[in-house]
């Protein structure tokens, strides 16, 4: 009930927008390269990467690798930023959360629709490596949305979930940064998931980022659609995830105001 309130009332539609920019704003205050970070921090992350892998470690083959590494990168950052602030969104807005009535569901959402302003930023930095490394614009990239549009859905869900169970324990924040640290090498942003052992893919293609990092470098180098089988798990496992979330915060909300 809460999450339809929050689409369809003006005053919730108002509230979500205003929370978006807020914390869009609030990330670059003080900051003599504003935005720019949002692009400055992938460009260092596929440079160093790109050196150590391709000149250090030269049995690397991977054409176009430093494209290869971005098209994992982008997906990432916005999987890790977004899961770690969402986490924090309903602590850090304690004070809303106990004087204005609204779903409570607005408020980490909201934190990951503000890291999706960045998430569309790095995406135009991708795109843009993709055209200068010699590949062309085609029809497959319009699945690009659609399953981009799927690892938000999933984000949500997840940090549905965290950012409820952060309220009664604030450790789960740091559990999330070091998951994240992790799950920055078991996804193969670096590699291919073809030197993963074959028992392996199957586990591999559940995890939705990984699912939209494959995707993501099929259409955009490989100039091809992504897999059926893909296609099937990734919408299946995202939904799941973002319905848990929801049934998973409306069961701990109610004794929020109490533990914040």
């Amino acid at each position: 009930m809460g999450i339809e309130l929050m689409f369809w009332n003006t005053n919730y539609a108002f509230l979500l927008t205003n929370l978006v920019l807020k914390d869009f704003r609030v990330r670059y205050r003080n900051m003599s390269l504003g935005i720019f970070w949002s692009l400055l921090n992938p460009l260092v992350m596929m440079g160093v990467i790109t050196f150590v892998f391709s000149r250090i470690f030269q049995n690397m083959t991977v054409p176009q690798y430093a494209v290869f590494v971005l098209c994992g990168l982008v997906p990432f950052n916005f999987f890790s930023m977004a899961w770690s602030s969402g986490t924090t969104s309903m602590v850090d807005n304690s004070a809303l959360v106990k004087r204005v009535r609204c779903p409570r569901e607005i408020i980490p959402i909201a934190s990951v629709l503000a890291n999706c302003l960045h998430f569309f930023i790095q995406i135009l930095l991708l795109v843009f490596f993709v055209l200068v490394f010699g590949n062309r614009l085609n029809s497959n990239w319009f699945w690009l949305p659609v399953v981009f549009g799927l690892e938000v859905i999933f984000v949500c869900g997840l940090v549905l979930i965290t950012s409820a169970l952060d309220v009664y324990l604030r450790d789960v924040r740091y559990v999330v940064e070091s998951l994240n640290l992790v799950l920055f090498w078991l996804i193969p942003i670096l590699y291919q998931l073809s030197i993963v052992p074959e028992r392996y893919h199957y586990i591999y293609q559940l995890n939705p980022i990984t699912a939209v990092i494959l995707a993501c470098r099929r259409i955009l180098l490989e100039s091809a659609p992504p897999p059926t089988t893909l296609l099937i798990k990734l919408p299946l496992v995202s939904l799941l995830v973002f319905w848990l979330g929801l049934v998973v915060f409306s069961r701990l909300k109610p004794r929020f105001a109490d533990h914040l």
